[in-house]
């Protein structure tokens, strides 16, 4: 079966429910548990209602877990294939030529917030179910696509999920690239917190999230240094500006897996501030954070053949005069001695009076090349594609394949494309994702077809 010309017929029906779900602001503001009809809020809840309602409408079978999480499904059997997608998306950081969420449409593109991470990829799996059917396939197994609703911000829903329901047997999450991610790097998170004072600085305030390469440092200063600071953005070919005595520098947004991708306010911030003042927790990030995507600094940069090399996000920064936390993500590949690294970073930490918190630690997940999940994803890859010489790969993104015992991120984004996660301008083009959805219909029917 031809699903690329099948899949060309659904395209209208694939971009008009895309941009609706595109248009829903799933930014999580806030986790409230007590709040067991939204817990993260109502905007997330809603794409949920929308992502079931529009299953239900189709004539699949849907349910919804605590409203953390939820699935649509088709086949039958005692095996479950798991599609896992998410709903929510970071914040929209960042310069935008259009509003985030008003899934503008040019040129073959749909611009918004979670077009590729991971809304336009999660509908696109949906409309290859519904392709499969449509057309009467019968399936061996159960094929579910699970909705989550925080995998942005520490994966409750799915963890939720799991609880309620079976683990899939196996799966794949639409929310990586093309050919294929068989390992995904260790995604490690922690804090440190302390207590300065400082005769200059009143405030710095930059980032909100551990995954994103923060693109704005504000300082608040007791001083006047508009010329020390003008001076300071010129030489070294910044962009910034004064309001209101905020001193305010911007740099780039990029996901946390490749913060080289990005430019990083807080290191271009402490690049001032250490020269205007002699403070602990300023000279820490120069000493050991700035600068410094691959963590040589702290001394724990580590290179695997098959991971690659460890890499480290300045994510976060608060300090209000008196109490200051500092947030870093680490990316770690499977050959990281976790125990001896941490040994460090509390050391560097305590050096400036700095408390060390362990926030999250999601150990590296590995499913062999030579498993006949992979190998029969990345035939219906080939199959229309005709690329056979982009190798499989892993990554240092974190998607949801990682929860599951025998799971990877498959598509959407092809090779050469730009990674467009977490940054402004954020886009989907439609063409390739017509093509993604017959690789997933392919894909599904290999591993769960009679």
């Amino acid at each position: 079966m031809n699903w690329l010309e099948i899949a060309k017929k659904y395209e209208k029906e694939y971009i008009e429910i895309t941009k609706k779900l595109l248009q829903i602001p799933t930014v999580l503001e806030k986790y409230t548990p007590e709040n067991k009809q939204a817990p993260f809020g109502v905007e997330i809840k809603k794409a949920l209602d929308y992502m079931l309602d529009l299953g239900k409408n189709d004539g699949f079978s849907v349910k919804n877990i605590d409203n953390y999480a939820g699935h649509i499904e088709i086949g039958s059997g005692d095996e479950v294939l798991g599609v896992l997608g998410h709903l929510d998306v970071v914040p929209a950081g960042g310069k935008w030529d259009n509003p985030p969420f008003s899934a503008f449409e040019e040129d073959g593109k749909i611009y918004a917030r979670g077009a590729m991470d991971d809304k336009g990829p999660t509908i696109a799996a949906y409309i290859a179910m519904k392709m499969i059917k449509d057309h009467g396939i019968k399936l061996n197994k159960k094929v579910r696509l699970i909705l989550g609703c925080d995998e942005e911000s520490g994966m409750r829903g799915i963890v939720r999920y799991l609880e309620k329901e079976s683990m899939p047997d196996l799966g794949f999450a639409p929310d990586a690239e093309f050919p294929l991610i068989y390992a995904e790097k260790g995604i490690y998170a922690f804090t440190y917190k302390g207590r300065a004072t400082d005769k200059l600085i009143e405030s710095l305030e930059s980032g909100d999230r551990f995954n994103v390469v923060p693109d704005k440092c504000v300082a608040k200063l007791s001083e006047n240094k508009e010329k020390e600071f003008n001076k300071f953005l010129k030489d070294h070919k910044i962009s910034g500006e004064i309001k209101d005595n905020e001193y305010i520098v911007y740099g780039k947004n990029a996901h946390a897996a490749w913060p080289h991708l990005g430019v990083n306010a807080i290191s271009l911030m402490v690049k001032f501030l250490i020269k205007q003042t002699n403070n602990p927790f300023i000279n820490m990030l120069n000493k050991y954070l700035t600068n410094d995507y691959l963590g040589k600094k702290l001394d724990i940069d580590v290179t695997d053949k098959e991971m690659d090399e460890l890499t480290l996000n300045l994510a976060f920064i608060h300090y209000d005069g008196k109490d200051v936390e500092i947030g870093i993500n680490i990316r770690y590949p499977k050959n990281y001695d976790f125990e001896a690294g941490e040994t460090k970073i509390i050391k560097a930490g305590k050096e400036f009076a700095l408390n060390y918190h362990k926030n999250s630690d999601s150990k590296p997940h590995y499913v062999s090349p030579e498993d006949n999940l992979v190998k029969e994803l990345h035939e219906a890859y080939i199959k229309y594609t005709n690329d056979t010489e982009s190798k499989i790969m892993s990554i240092g993104g974190g998607t949801y394949s990682r929860i599951l015992k025998k799971a990877v991120a498959f598509g959407p984004a092809l090779p050469g494309d730009t990674d467009l996660a977490h940054q402004p301008n954020e886009h989907l083009k439609i063409d390739d994702m017509i093509t993604a959805i017959a690789i997933y219909a392919e894909g599904i029917v290999r591993l769960a077809g009679e």
